[in-house]
């Protein structure tokens, strides 16, 4: 069947796609990797572009974990000894020693009862919300939050939901106040770090807000927290935005597939919680979980990031992320500062976005520019990523590029 008109349709979507300028368009294939070597972290190879290196200031493994030798003998170890893939969802023989022993880990890290791993953050919060909220729940959500909570709440089906203005936490405690008597459950959701910005959700002021009304619902203020850009990045020990805020949620999502460097998601609450979670989260119930492979090799990552050399490595971090701002900033570049390794360089403007990461592009940096309507317009950036893997030398580099950029253009 040549499906002629259906294509036909689905053409015609692309073209309105790509008459807005909002288009992804082809990706990028990284061919080849150069391991660090001197003053110089990692460089990448691109298909289409020979033996041009390029710095990735677009990448999400913050502690530089995947490179590691270390950390790569670990997950080959633990793939040879019981193979590539799991066989089975966790229910039907699919879990395996390293999954539970991850998992306590994981708990422990976090200062929780349990653990549940999923296959990716994104499942972790569709399963997670679509678990936790029923019909008689109202939802309160910053309008920035990710699109992974936006679509897990569309799937949940609340009876009504409330979005306030970013971290304004007067609008979000009127929107608690306004659902009292119509719902018996509240879940309060946000990002811990936000993924655009790099700025973080208050977690102690939410919190303490939370506790003046949670007496109101019958079924309580249920607060989650997607941590998955914080957790292994961010805080003096790398436990994410509780640790830096002081402030500790009733479930707590991250992601191993970040700072963690490998893949899959999990939620860190009470045993209770985490139970339910296993019989009733859909993607969980119903998708394989990470590798024997993966999961070990995250035991060993929080090994590391739970030791002196994990706690030198965050301090690293947090340095490369300052020279990075200083430097943008004494060239007249509008930054949001934060201690977190995601620095926005705020350009507000669609096509000047898109003329700097062209010239970082053939200039051997790769970095992400976001436009509407991934960002509202107006706050058109450029997403840059410090890595620890980095190293001074390449920052000065990315820093010299846009330097000669800003000479060029104004």
């Amino acid at each position: 069947m040549p499906l002629n008109r259906f294509k036909k349709v689905l053409e015609g979507e692309l073209n309105e796609l790509r008459e807005k300028g909002i288009t992804k368009g082809k990706e990028l294939i990284i061919t080849k990797v150069k391991k660090p070597e001197g003053d110089r972290g990692p460089r990448y190879y691109l298909k289409g572009f020979g033996e041009k290196e390029f710095i990735r200031m677009n990448s999400n493994s913050y502690l530089g974990m995947a490179l590691r030798e270390d950390i790569i003998e670990a997950e080959e170890k633990a793939a040879r000894e019981f193979g590539v893939g799991p066989g089975a969802v966790r229910f039907i023989n699919g879990t395996y020693k390293a999954h539970r022993d991850l998992e306590k880990k994981l708990a422990n890290f976090h200062g929780r009862e349990d653990a549940i791993i999923f296959s990716a953050a994104y499942a972790t919060m569709i399963g997670t919300l679509t678990a936790l909220i029923s019909k008689d729940t109202i939802v309160i959500s910053d309008e920035l939050n990710h699109n992974c909570i936006i679509n897990a709440i569309r799937l949940s089906r609340p009876t009504d939901k409330a979005i306030y203005k970013h971290l304004d936490m007067k609008e979000m405690e009127e929107q608690i106040k306004s659902a009292i008597g119509r719902a018996k459950r509240i879940v309060l959701v946000t990002d811990g770090i936000f993924s655009m910005r790099g700025d973080y959700a208050p977690l102690n002021e939410i919190m303490d807000i939370v506790k003046k009304y949670d007496d109101k619902f019958e079924e309580n203020i249920v607060v989650i927290a997607d941590d998955s850009h914080g957790v292994g990045a961010f805080g003096k020990t790398g436990r994410g935005t509780e640790e830096y805020t002081g402030g500790r949620v009733d479930v707590l999502i991250g992601t191993l597939g970040k700072a963690f460097g490998v893949n899959g998601g999990y939620v860190v609450s009470d045993e209770t919680i985490t139970t339910y979670l296993r019989e009733r989260a859909i993607t969980y119930v119903y998708s394989n979980p990470i590798t024997v492979a993966e999961a070990a090799t995250a035991l060993k990552v929080i090994e590391f990031l739970d030791s002196e050399n994990g706690r030198k490595r965050l301090e690293y971090l947090r340095d490369l992320t300052k020279r990075f701002e200083s430097g943008l900033k004494s060239m007249g570049y509008e930054i949001i500062e934060s201690e977190h390794p995601i620095v926005p360089l705020m350009v507000r403007d669609t096509k000047r976005t898109s003329g700097i990461v062209k010239f970082l592009l053939e200039n051997g940096v790769l970095a992400t520019g976001l436009n509407y309507p991934v960002v509202p317009k107006g706050d058109e950036e450029i997403r840059f990523q410090i890595n620890a893997d980095h190293t001074p030398s390449d920052i000065d580099y990315v820093l010299d590029i846009l330097k000669r950029y800003k000479e060029q253009n104004g």
